[in-house]
This record gives structure tokens, C-alpha cells and sequence, in this order.
């Protein structure tokens, strides 16, 4: 029997440079197959994180998701508890996600405007525009300069990793995260 360890990801050719992956999105699209794009930190991917980017895969036929790297990790002390290589490894064995790639920016703008994906996808509860760090505002400005769409999932359950990790792995009361 073989360690499990020493097993190479069958992913790993799923997870590209972003350069390298907006050629392949081009060459995608020209053979007419429509793209959607998910982003985020996706610290701890729960089954929220999952069933949204099944919605989102639904959408569209090919699924890309790129990370926030570390470096722009803004959720407090502790955080990322995964390495964006991490994550980036956790998305890639989801079956429904073709590639995924690590973002090189501290948001999406840039990477829209690299990929130009034809939907953007976000989940329900970013569907007002809301968000303090007024990232979801600015990723919404750069879709329709792109001429893409966006779009909200509505079927995942939503979960939140902060609230989470606070919870169950730092063990602070779920009232004060």
C-alpha cells in the first residue's frame, strides 16, 4: 500500500499563474464557452464555500476561482490560518472547479480586468453591494467596465469562516464575532 502522502494531487494542473491562466480564458471563450469567476479568501472551506461554487458552476462551463494571497489577508490577528497554497489545493479537488489561480492584487479589480470573465459571482449576501471595505462596490464598477455580468448565488448555505474559526478554533464567544 502506498503513503497516501507521496500520492501527486491529480489538481495540480488546475492551480496556473494568473498570466498563464488568462490565455487559457481566451482561448476558452473564442471556442464560445462562457466563463465564470469566483473570489475570495476562502480560509476554511466549509460547505458553504462549496455549494457556492457549484451555483456557480451551473452558471457558466468553466469555473475559475482565484485566492487572496496572504499578504492581503484583512481579517485580524491569526489570519490566514491556511497558506494561500493551501487553499488554493482545497478549492482545486472540488470537482466542479476547472482551475484556480492565486491572486496577485489585494482585490479583484485587476484580476477582472485580466481574466474577463462573462460572470462574476458572489453570494447572496453581498447582493445589496454592501460590504465596510467597499471592495464588493469597486469589484461591481470594474464587471460592467468589462462588460461582464454579476451574479449571487441563492442556494448555499451561508456560513461564515471568521465567525467559524473564532468559534470552533480560537474558541471566543460566537456573540462578540
Amino acid at each position: 500500500m502506498r503513503n497516501p502522502l507521496t500520492i501527486k494531487m491529480e489538481d495540480d494542473n488546475k492551480i496556473t499563474p494568473l498570466d498563464k491562466l488568462a490565455k487559457t480564458l481566451m482561448q476558452l471563450k473564442s471556442e464560445g464557452k462562457k466563463i465564470v469567476h469566483c473570489h475570495g479568501c476562502f480560509d476554511l472551506m466549509h460547505p458553504g464555500h462549496i455549494k457556492h461554487f457549484q451555483a456557480a458552476k451551473r452558471m457558466g462551463d468553466i469555473l475559475v476561482v482565484t485566492v487572496t494571497p496572504d499578504i492581503y489577508i484583512d481579517k485580524g490577528p491569526g489570519r490566514p490560518v491556511f497558506n494561500q497554497t493551501l487553499r488554493a489545493e482545497s478549492i482545486a479537488a472540488l470537482e466542479c472547479v476547472n482551475f484556480v489561480a492565486i491572486n496577485s492584487w489585494p482585490t479583484a479589480e485587476e484580476t477582472l480586468r485580466l481574466l474577463r470573465p462573462d460572470i462574476y459571482v458572489k453570494g447572496q449576501e453581498f447582493e445589496k453591494l454592501v460590504d465596510p471595505t467597499g471592495k464588493i462596490q469597486r469589484e461591481f464598477d470594474v464587471v460592467k467596465e468589462i462588460g461582464a455580468e454579476i451574479r449571487f448565488t441563492q442556494e448555499e448555505i451561508v456560513f461564515s469562516s471568521t465567525k467559524l474559526i473564532n468559534t470552533y478554533l480560537l474558541g471566543k464567544d460566537p456573540k462578540s464575532c
